[in-house]
């Protein structure tokens, strides 16, 4: 007979069919699956019991048989009772590795409610509690008790109200280490998150324990945060906004009464439309909405510890209550993106006042040296709360056209100054024209700014830069040349378009390897690739070519009706070869125009004009500078050059070695 744990393949088509058979049929499966005990030699069939034989390992019993699916193998093992009688013996084992072994067992087991009823009947919580109370298990020992523990107590078994304050502190003191094992941190968020959802009077107890400040060096430490991690810690900081209305009642200290208010009022603001009239519920339920919101609204720092605090949540409450439709937008934005390209708005809003109250030098004693007037302050009974109110705005809209990310926070609040500092220098007269300004002002034209400027520097402007240029303008120049003659020697194809009317018919002009023909001749249809040579019929020497002429000096755009095809009149060109003949080309877009033009030219010894010419050299002569004066960073360069000594008395240090 096979022993107690052997796997067995029980078809679940019987235990699903087991709630249609009749009373008679029942028995009869009943009788079997204990006359099968008896032929396994199993005594006391009430000591073993079936499992789902998966990841689970659920116990199978009268109120989820119903639940199994078709298919699934079932194994035969021990009882919930006797695997509880025996995991509550093990863990209690002075080796330390067999303790670690049953830890593991218990932490996989309490997952199913039948086997936790049964050791929670065995008064396991209280053993989990003194064994984390003593303090002397740590590492994966301490990892799997509260992992045990977690798991027991998410069933709802247990009352939270029942645990002391000793196992609080305890567990809160693995969170107010700033070091300390991932495994370990991530249960005791989980522990005292459920406390503080569950028990009114734990609340309380833990919040005497916890604060902000013990909390936001596990988001910002080298400790790696998982989502569910980051979802405790919201509930955790969520508890301290809490904490604020206890300690306003002891203290009647109406300053932080008006933080808690607004952002409770920005959550309702924000939110509202989305949570349920009633605000009773699951666990979960409750749980999630209490998390959730304050995560959206992006409060993971403290505004009391960056000064201006109350005028920073006066604005965040002004923009929420008088643009509530931007306020919604920005907040559930930010809430769809992924994670690491989320725009804290809380954070955001808190460093935009600092950094306007910094620009308008707000606070600051007046100066006589200052003649800065800004005229739009006066338009308006709230100016400031206005403008704070188009700056968050900017703000969101530079972030997502930089694809920012939690990492590039510092880099956007440089270039959103930059943009406000831009904007004010023109003395707006009212913030509609500040406003405006600033929607010229996009994240892409401040880079262009930004390399204008930096080309217009004085040490771009000075005498040695300024020859460097020129003697390297040639080089490119040249560079330009045989890149736009490397692409007449691969050929276009061209459409032929009369005057009457557009005909598909295709031709194909290139340029002979060795730059002293043009081969061309008519296709049937637009080739896939180049054209070979030998393909082409018509040939046109260039040293016959006199000029080359566009726009609507070309003969075939002085015919009638051509004129009025304009765009077709900024994409033709023609060749002038022998007396009064001409080839005549249509360009299939202005690149192609401008290839061909400026090739041609190159050919005729003429200087190349095109727009296409001018973005080349000015982007090479560019980078090409930039490469030549890396080695010359932060070194001054001198307006003259240094002055040629006088020549030697005699030569006579001069050796021939010959």
């Amino acid at each position: 007979p096979p022993p107690p744990h052997t796997e067995i393949l029980l078809a679940v088509f019987y235990t699903k069919m087991f709630s249609t058979l009749t009373p008679i049929m029942q028995c009869f499966f009943s009788l079997s699956f204990h006359s099968m005990a008896f032929r396994w030699s199993l005594g006391n069939h009430e000591n073993f019991a079936l499992q789902i034989a998966d990841a689970t390992n659920f116990y199978i019993t009268e109120k989820n048989r119903n639940d199994i699916k078709n298919g699934s193998i079932l194994r035969l093992t021990t009882s919930p009772y006797q695997t509880a009688v025996g995991l509550h013996e093990r863990i209690q084992s002075s080796s330390m590795d067999a303790k670690l072994e049953a830890l593991k067992d218990l932490a996989n087991a309490s997952r199913d409610i039948t086997f936790a009823q049964e050791f929670i009947n065995l008064d396991g919580i209280s053993l989990l509690t003194q064994m984390v109370e003593s303090g002397t298990d740590f590492g994966d020992l301490l990892s799997f008790t509260l992992t045990a523990f977690v798991e027991l107590m998410d069933h709802g078994i247990v009352s939270w109200d029942t645990f002391s304050v000793a196992f609080i502190k305890k567990i809160a003191s693995y969170v107010n280490k700033s070091a300390m094992d991932t495994a370990v941190l991530q249960r005791s968020l989980a522990i005292l998150e459920s406390m503080v959802l569950n028990s009114q009077d734990l609340y309380h107890k833990v919040a005497q324990e916890i604060t902000i400040g013990q909390l936001i060096p596990h988001l910002q430490g080298p400790t790696p945060i998982n989502d569910e991690m980051a979802h405790q810690l919201y509930v955790l900081q969520v508890l301290t906004f809490n904490l604020l209305e206890d300690r306003m009642m002891t203290k009647m200290d109406p300053q932080d009464q008006a933080q808690r208010d607004i952002i409770f009022e920005l959550r309702r603001i924000a939110f509202d439309m989305e949570m349920e009239p009633n605000n009773s519920g699951s666990i979960e339920k409750r749980k999630s909405m209490y998390t959730r919101d304050y995560k959206k609204l992006g409060f993971i720092v403290s505004w009391a510890r960056i000064p201006p605090g109350m005028l920073a949540l006066d604005n965040m409450l002004y923009f929420a209550r008088h643009h509530q439709d931007a306020y919604i937008r920005i907040v559930l934005e930010n809430s769809s993106r992924e994670d690491k390209h989320e725009c804290p708005f809380g954070r955001s809003s808190i460093e935009l006042t600092k950094m306007l109250c910094e620009i308008l030098k707000v606070g600051e004693l007046p100066s006589e040296n200052c003649h800065d007037f800004h005229p739009m302050f006066f338009t308006h009974d709230r100016s400031f709360e206005e403008f704070f109110c188009i700056c968050i705005q900017l703000l969101n809209k530079t972030w997502k056209e930089m694809r920012a990310t939690s990492e590039d926070f510092n880099k956007v609040m440089q270039v959103v100054r930059e943009q406000i500092m831009r904007a004010l220098t023109l003395k707006p007269n009212s913030l509609d024209q500040f406003k405006s300004r600033l929607q010229n002002l996009s994240y892409t034209e401040i880079l262009k700014i930004r390399q204008s400027e930096r080309m217009n520097q004085e040490d771009f402007q000075s005498r040695p830069i300024l020859e460097l240029r020129e003697k390297i303008q040639p080089e490119i120049m040249e560079l330009i040349k045989q890149q736009r003659l490397n692409r007449l020697c691969e050929g276009t194809c061209f459409r032929k378009i009369s005057s009457r009317r557009r005909q598909d018919k295709f031709w194909y002009c290139r340029l002979s390897p060795n730059h002293k023909v043009l081969h061309y001749g008519d296709l049937e249809e637009s080739p896939q690739g180049e054209v070979p040579h030998d393909s082409l019929q018509d040939k046109l020497p260039v040293a016959d070519i006199k000029a080359v002429i566009t726009g609507k000096d070309c003969p075939h755009m002085k015919e009638k009706g051509a004129l009025k095809q304009n765009k077709v009149l900024e994409l033709a060109f023609s060749v002038l070869y022998e007396s009064d003949e001409y080839l005549n080309f249509i360009a299939p877009d202005k690149h192609e125009y401008c290839v061909w033009t400026d090739g041609l030219n190159a050919l005729l010894g003429k200087e190349m004009t095109s727009d296409y010419t001018k973005s080349d050299m000015d982007t090479l002569l560019s980078m090409e500078m930039k490469l030549r004066l890396l080695d010359l960073e932060n070194i001054q360069i001198p307006e003259a050059p240094p002055p040629i000594p006088k020549e030697p008395s005699n030569y006579d240090f001069v050796y021939d070695y010959c």
